[in-house]
């Protein structure tokens, strides 16, 4: 009876944990309605959401296991999140091929290992060697560095810098030929979001490629590279209000577009927070349309997706890949877009 009873305190200590896990992540489902300018502090919390899912997971299977119904609570609030959120997993994918599919790759491809994060000399040509074989029609490239070296296979292509050596910045890789091109050109950040409008036989597709203040989260070391964990609590606050006015920037000019578009790049944040619902919205995700698995885009213990491939209403996804090739802190991802 004593080990009993033992146990029976042990599962309401766990079930206490449960329901604060449950309380946290069922908060974070408001979390995009909520701007960071409004309290930043909250925005945080959002690159936590897959973290608080899968932690609900593991409790939702615990008390199944164990048959009892504790299970319920996890249970519903991960069903809230199906129905409201983003989705987290992907059971199957989309795989249709069309001929006039446009295979558009975004790729955070950090400087193509510049400064040498990672020991291997051949990263560079192993990214180029990456690109050629899969041959998007469409290529944004966020983090990149400028090297004539450097032989990726496009008639047209358009490259802002964004550095005090003008040769690190945004740039668009295309197969169709840039009627127009322009930058948004975001203030005291080396962040920034570009656009092309390419013609694609009698269309015309404008193309935005965006990367939104970065965080600096060093993911290899202690308080992700912060000496403390309050600097960095404020660190990330600043980091979310200014990634706040760039969205408000980007959306502006979004707005005088009223063709068929695509939106790609590195939002540095999750699809829990207030930018992704401000910039998706109108739009289809291509991982949430044809997706598979985790969408994990951003090389970390736990799945982070980050890096996004978004198009208007009259678009079709027919395919979308995360690739698994670790030659910066993110992984390509790719979709195949129809009209």
């Amino acid at each position: 009876m004593a080990t009993k009873k033992s146990f029976s305190l042990f599962d309401k200590l766990l079930y206490f944990v449960n329901s604060l896990c449950a309380a946290i992540l069922l908060f974070a489902y408001f979390l995009p309605y909520i701007s960071p300018k409004t309290v930043p502090l909250f925005s945080v919390l959002s690159l936590a959401v897959p973290l608080l899912i899968i932690i609900n997971v593991g409790f939702f299977v615990y008390w199944l296991i164990r048959l009892k119904k504790y299970l319920i609570l996890s249970g519903v609030v991960l069903g809230i999140g199906l129905v409201f959120s983003s989705p987290f997993f992907k059971i199957s994918g989309k795989k249709t091929f069309l001929n006039d599919d446009v295979k558009v790759m975004s790729y955070n491809v950090r400087m193509f290992n510049f400064y040498k994060w990672i020991e291997d000399e051949a990263v560079d040509e192993k990214i180029v060697e990456f690109i050629n074989q899969k041959d998007p029609d469409i290529l944004a490239i966020q983090e990149y560095h400028h090297s004539d070296k450097r032989n990726l296979q496009y008639p047209y292509s358009y490259f802002v810098p964004k550095s005090k050596h003008k040769n690190f910045g945004l740039a668009i890789f295309s197969k169709f030929p840039i009627i127009n091109k322009g930058s948004l050109d975001f203030k005291e950040s080396a962040n920034n979001a570009i656009f092309i409008d390419i013609k694609k036989g009698k269309d015309t597709v404008r193309v935005y490629n965006v990367h939104l203040q970065s965080l600096k989260i060093n993911p290899t070391k202690e308080n992700f590279g912060q000496e403390n964990s309050e600097k960095l609590i404020e660190r990330l606050e600043i980091g979310f209000q200014k990634q706040a006015t760039q969205t408000e920037q980007f959306l502006a000019h979004e707005k005088q577009w009223k063709g068929k578009k695509i939106v790609c790049g590195d939002f540095n944040n999750t699809a829990y927070s207030w930018v992704y619902r401000q910039i998706s919205k109108g739009k289809k995700d291509a991982f949430a349309q044809a997706g598979s698995g985790l969408g994990k885009s951003f090389n970390y213990v736990f799945p982070m997706r980050i890096d996004f491939i978004l198009t208007d209403p009259s678009s079709e996804i027919n395919n979308y890949q995360t690739f698994k090739h670790k030659y910066s802190d993110h992984f390509p991802i790719m979709a195949r877009v129809n009209w």
